[in-house]
């Protein structure tokens, strides 16, 4: 166990000198290894700061990980912020050191008292998901909250500082070594302010939400940030996100268990999924179905690696598993055009009602609806994201009747307005 010595000192009510205490605690049958010097190091990190955010109404979160050689992201350090503008509200939190434990977050993450505002929250969360298996309620994500705010589709952080509290965000740090110590001034000045600028993004956001009557809005959208099935990769769905030319569903089951394959080893091992193979060469050997390790040597797209060992004989089993498959078993296509019969001019008329509608309400495109919801809009589905909710009231009910041939559309100057049929 690792203890700092103001901690000690504090606990037992002492000024006695490191020597001193280290006597005590062996009289008393401690076994002391020694004392390390960490202050360089350590000393911009206040560890049971993290404590203090209880007693206020929000904290502010981010995160700095490394993800460029592992699977899951590695966490090297943690800011947070509570209301205020002195030293002791911003902190960094070391999450590589070994006296380092994060289940005060998590107690905080729990309080259902305190807001726990991110900006572009999703892959912070994941990293807390894996950890702990903890998700911050309530969760405010500022990005999200930009966006039907009128912020436009890119609501970036910086765009936000600017735009909101007139200030410039210095980047140069973002792509630097997280994990290196002792972090430089430069990295911490731009660890703290990514939570010090926050705080004045949220305050202007909540009151722009609350001015428009669009709270629930983000309510709806962080719910589904609240979701920990989008954190947790399934191996047999990981096929999913291949791009294939080809349908055919005995060729989609070859990818999908080599894909499968390709996910549980890289999560086992902790290494990036293209570490094991990447997706050509997934491709390339869900065409050419290799049945030994020589047929593996002929092929041009497998690392090293993948061409002996545990990669190549987990390889094979996919293949073999395919080719004992019955075809009742063989995976569909997930693409939604293949089995739509889209129009293809009511999905014109439906983006440009989507534009229209985006500007009228002042909310980003995207938010409301993608190209693929558009598509199969126009092609007869209607158990679709963009017709609930308060999308639904934005733009799916004019969608709606424009596919029901009850409305048309026309141009008036730069505006583009609905007319009855």
């Amino acid at each position: 166990m690792i203890i700092t010595i103001p901690w000690l000192k504090k606990h037992l009510n002492t000024k006695a000198k490191e020597s001193e205490i280290i006597d005590q605690l062996t009289n008393i049958g401690l076994e002391v290894e020694g004392i390390k010097e960490n202050s360089g190091e350590m000393s911009f990190f206040k560890i049971a700061k993290i404590l203090k955010a209880e007693k206020h109404p929000f904290v502010t979160i981010d995160t700095e990980f490394l993800r460029e050689r592992t699977y899951y992201s590695k966490l090297c350090l943690l800011q947070l912020a509570v209301p205020g503008g002195g030293p002791d509200d911003a902190i960094l939190v070391d999450t590589l050191s070994p006296a380092m434990g994060l289940d005060p977050l998590y107690r905080l993450f729990r309080n259902t008292s305190v807001v726990k505002v991110f900006h572009a929250a999703r892959q912070d969360l994941e990293i807390f998901w894996h950890d702990a298996k903890t998700l911050p309620t309530p969760l405010f994500d500022t990005q999200v909250a930009a966006m039907v705010c009128g912020f436009g589709e890119q609501a970036g952080y910086e765009t936000l500082v600017r735009k909101i509290l007139k200030e410039e965000v210095d980047k140069s740090s973002r792509f630097t070594d997280w994990s290196r110590r002792p972090l430089t001034e430069a990295q911490k000045n731009y660890a703290i302010s990514d939570v010090t600028h926050l705080r004045g993004v949220y305050l202007f956001l909540k009151a722009e939400l609350e001015r428009r009557d669009r709270v629930p809005w983000v309510i709806e959208e962080t719910l589904m940030l609240s979701n920990p099935v989008i954190y947790d990769v399934m191996p047999f769905e990981a096929w999913k996100r291949i791009k294939t030319r080809t349908n055919s569903n005995k060729f989609l089951a070859f990818i999908r268990e080599l894909a499968a394959f390709r996910e549980t080893y890289a999560q086992s091992k902790n290494i990036p999924r293209n570490r094991v193979m990447k997706d050509d060469a997934l491709l390339e050997l869900a065409s050419s179905k290799p049945s030994s390790i020589d047929d593996l040597s002929k092929s041009r797209l497998i690392l090293r690696e993948a061409r002996k060992g545990e990669i190549a004989v987990g390889i094979l089993a996919a293949i073999k598993t395919v080719a004992a498959m019955e075809p009742k078993d063989f995976p569909k296509s997930p693409k939604i055009n293949d089995k739509l019969q889209v129009n293809p001019a009511l999905a014109d008329l439906l983006r440009v009602l989507l534009k229209a509608k985006s500007e009228q309400s002042d909310v980003a495109q995207k938010m409301i609806a993608n190209v693929a919801e558009l598509d199969a809009l126009a092609a007869g589905e209607r158990d679709l994201p963009s017709l609930k909710g308060w999308r639904l009231e934005v733009f799916g009910a004019e969608a709606l009747r424009l596919c029901n041939g009850e409305v048309g559309l026309a141009v008036k100057g730069n505006r583009v307005k609905l007319f009855e049929l």
